[in-house]
């Protein structure tokens, strides 16, 4: 009896001591994400206010270059190389037949089945529509038409949707004439969305091909 009496004791002295000993560790409420100036980058997002996220449909790049093509693709095919449109456009970003042979891509078959082949189209296709409109962007960029602050990456975006020659047409009726796709897009509507962003690197060349 003794024994079971000395033998409980000692179990209940020892669970106190092991409560005592194991305190809750404290956590600091701290911002889980650097959001402090290093070296001249201020990191803005991730953000702890839930309202930061609402409505994106891409994830948060500023105005960089990525954000752009993303951003493009989006609203061509929802970023879908596969898909080919009711008109046979095909890709991610939507390229037309007569398009793709302009940067020299004649398979279409291989084009719809290579996500580089077709990430190297777009940036073709950049290059010789900002070789085009060289003197549309010198003379418009960063100015207000018809209530659009006009940027060169909207220029170039106006200029996949509709064509370099759609986009010289908005600026010679100073945004007054209304000019779309077969499907209504604007021209005005793209270089609203698409303004501000950075293809700074993208160089001019009209003769731009994609190496295979």
């Amino acid at each position: 009896m003794i024994k079971k009496w000395h033998f409980y004791t000692s179990l209940a002295v020892i669970i106190v001591f092991l409560s005592y000993s194991f305190k809750p560790l404290k956590l600091d409420n701290d911002e889980w994400f650097l959001r402090k100036n290093v070296e001249g980058m201020q990191y803005q997002f991730p953000s702890l206010q839930q309202e930061d996220y609402t409505s994106l449909n891409i994830p948060f790049t500023g105005n960089l270059f990525i954000g752009f093509k993303e951003a493009i693709g989006y609203r061509e095919s929802e970023n879908k190389y596969k898909k080919v449109n009711s008109l046979g456009y095909l890709g991610k970003y939507q390229f037309g037949n007569e398009t793709l042979r302009s940067i020299g891509i004649h398979d279409t078959e291989k084009f719809l089945r290579s996500p580089k082949l077709q990430e190297k189209a777009f940036v073709a296709l950049l290059s010789k529509n900002k070789s085009i409109l060289k003197d549309i962007i010198e003379r418009y960029d960063g100015k207000v038409v018809d209530g659009i602050l006009i940027t060169e990456s909207g220029i170039l975006a106006a200029a996949h949707l509709g064509g370099a020659g759609s986009v010289k047409r908005f600026f010679k009726h100073n945004g007054k004439k209304y000019i779309k796709d077969a499907y209504g897009t604007s021209i005005r509507s793209y270089l609203k969305a698409f303004g501000g962003y950075d293809t700074s690197f993208i160089q001019p060349n009209v003769n731009a091909v994609v190496s295979l």
